[in-house]
């Protein structure tokens, strides 16, 4: 027996405690503290534990620092934790021992978090902090919103006194690579390099997305080009198609931002190695990189027998179908329509949806597969969305047979989607043969929705196309088509707007709160009211000054205070202001300082962009920048 044994032997005529320690039994080393008797050293008393700040909101990807103070220990350390989550995890986001918390990359469900700190010198005791993870806000669609009633609501800098030749202008301008037709889109505390930014991202004809300090001006944050000249990938030389956009197509239609995932979506047209292709891009907002495996060829079939079918399928074209119509989020898709370039060949209209985590088609429609056009563009306006998920869309001139037995087409119509795209409802005029012989859309002006309205119609939307005629339609039950008249319609009101022969609306209608803006071709910017689910007949007022080539204007308001409508005059190059209570006053435009506040030359169906106290507007080859001056 060895010394050491014999030694073992012989405590064991002692504590047992003792013998423990002495020969190494159960592998402890270290005993815990114990005072007199042998009994652990209880915690001290009166430990508290307080975090700070006590509530807090972090946007997703971004930092907060917590601090914990321990009270009544020495030991003044703390183990942190988010939802009982040692160190926090991915789907709740991290934090360090030193409580740096790093918020996850998408806002979760719930959003709402605890972020608690433990004392080590007493693990009874603990504080708890508040938080919630905050998606990026801004302006991230199309005319603000999915409803598309161009409103921002939460403008306090603007108002109607302040917005004046004297006190507003320009203050600046970005250069950018080429023609701006989408409208730009803005978010607010963009962490980018180190820095934190108000962010506005403009995309060009070039194939470019670029993004800018909305507060000052200079070269871009980052530039996501799609072209590689050396590689033979271009944007579409405009001599490839008929089409008024020159001198090249690439990016046309404005792009959505997902504000839970930091996420731009975005489709590009390019030519490679003579190939023409278009893809749905998705880009970090912070860094310009590509997310989700992207990107995605867009391509797609359906079964037809229209002219260009080949043995009973229609297939997608992508040089003859333009991306005009702004992109849609919803539902977790993304919403992708398509028209043509200048009424060329056999087109249709596409609707494809897209999951936007996957970037994979989830399901497409084509709105005359057994006939020609009925383009999906809407003078750039995007398919709106209503709070149960449907999607409305607004087509163009073409074929139409859908009230006839097993008819597909439904040209110079609204329709109503399910998420997944089976067709709900619609409504045609009854004068549909006429719009298309004439080349008069509907599809000129995108659907808006209203908000829930009183009354036995609570679900309403207005529509006005080429014809220059306005359409109320309920959305509960559309009222199809029917050859006699518009009865089913809630109201029409014809020769409402315009005053040319052909094409006297190409803009799409503004609310506030229950006025209704639209300013047709050659005519004067015109306000109606409504009550009732329904509009005045007639405007309650007007602008005094008449507009030549319109687009469709955007308005800013501190809610239902401060309303201005801004509307930038095509051909003449001018931003108007009007007073969104009577348009009747316009406050400013951007003639009135001679040739301080030039917009230089703008592109078609141009929408201001209103954010923050500025307003962006987008030209052939620069981004315009106005507020109030200095």
């Amino acid at each position: 027996m060895s010394r050491w044994s014999l030694a073992c032997v012989a405590l064991l005529l002692i504590p047992f405690t003792i013998f423990m320690i002495a020969c190494g039994g159960g592998g402890n080393t270290t005993p815990p503290p114990t005072g007199g008797g042998g009994n652990p050293i209880p915690p001290p008393a009166g430990v508290s534990v307080s975090v700070d700040p006590a509530t807090a909101s972090v946007i997703i990807t971004q930092t907060q620092q917590f601090k914990a103070t321990v009270s009544n220990a020495t030991d003044t350390a703390v183990t942190w934790s988010v939802n009982g989550i040692a160190g926090g995890d991915a789907n709740v986001g991290t934090i360090t021992s030193d409580g740096i918390y790093t918020a996850p990359a998408k806002v979760p469900s719930p959003a709402q978090f605890k972020i608690t700190a433990t004392s080590k010198a007493d693990n009874s005791k603990s504080s708890d902090s508040s938080l919630t993870v905050s998606p990026y806000t801004g302006v991230l669609t199309y005319h603000t919103n999915n409803a598309r009633d161009g409103q921002n609501s939460n403008e306090t800098m603007l108002t109607t006194s302040s917005v004046n030749s004297t006190q507003f202008g320009k203050v600046f301008a970005y250069s950018v690579d080429g023609m701006v037709y989408a409208q730009p889109l803005y978010v607010s505390h963009v962490s980018i390099n180190g820095s934190f930014h108000n962010v506005v991202y403009v995309v060009t004809q070039h194939d470019s997305v670029m993004a800018f300090d909305a507060d000052t001006s200079g070269s871009p944050l980052w530039t996501k080009s799609f072209i590689n000249p050396s590689q033979g990938i271009t944007s579409i030389p405009s001599t490839d198609v008929n089409t008024p956009i020159t001198p090249e197509i690439g990016i046309t239609s404005t792009p959505v931002i997902d504000g839970n995932t930091g996420t731009m979506y975005v489709v590009a047209a390019t030519k490679e190695n003579g190939a023409h292709t278009q893809r749905l891009h998705a880009l970090d907002i912070v860094t310009g990189a590509e997310k989700f495996g992207g990107p995605t060829q867009i391509q797609g079939s359906v079964p037809g027998t229209a002219a260009d079918n080949v043995g009973g399928v229609v297939t997608f074209t992508p040089i003859l179908q333009l991306q005009r119509s702004a992109l849609l989020l919803a539902n977790g898709n993304i919403y992708i329509a398509f028209a043509s370039h200048n009424d060329t060949h056999q087109y249709h209209g596409w609707l494809m949806s897209y999951d936007a985590t996957t970037l994979q088609q989830k399901a497409i429609w084509n709105s005359t597969p057994d006939g020609i056009r009925g383009g999906i563009w809407m003078a750039g306006s995007g398919p709106s969305a209503d709070a149960d998920g449907n999607i409305y869309i607004v087509t163009g001139n073409g074929t139409f047979n859908a009230n006839t037995a097993g008819g597909k087409s439904y040209s110079d119509s609204i329709l109503k989607f399910n998420p997944d795209l089976t067709l709900a409802d619609y409504f045609t005029p009854f004068n549909q043969n006429d719009l298309n012989a004439g080349d008069i859309d509907l599809g000129s002006s995108g659907f808006v929705l209203f908000a829930d309205q009183p009354g036995a119609t609570p679900h309403i939307g207005v529509v006005a196309g080429k014809e220059g005629r306005i359409y109320i339609v309920n959305r509960d039950n559309m009222g199809k088509f029917s050859a006699a008249d518009d009865s089913k319609a809630v109201q029409t009101i014809p020769e409402a707007l315009g005053t040319t022969a052909n094409g006297r609306n190409l803009s799409t209608a503004v609310l506030w709160p229950n006025n209704v803006f639209y300013t047709g071709r050659s005519d004067f910017a015109k306000q109606f009211q409504l009550s009732s689910s329904v509009l005045t007949a007639n405007p309650v007022q007007q602008s005094t000054h008449q507009f030549g080539f319109s687009n469709t204007s955007a308005l800013s308001a501190n809610g239902a205070t401060n309303g201005i409508l801004w509307t930038v005059e095509g051909g003449a190059n001018v931003l108007h202001a009007f007073d969104a209570s009577n348009i009747s006053t316009e406050l400013y435009n951007t003639s009135q300082a001679g040739s301080r506040d030039s917009l230089g030359v703008t592109v078609r169906f141009n929408v201001p962009l209103i954010a923050n106290g500025r307003v962006y507007v987008g030209t052939q080859n620069q981004v315009v920048v106005l507020g109030l001056l200095p």
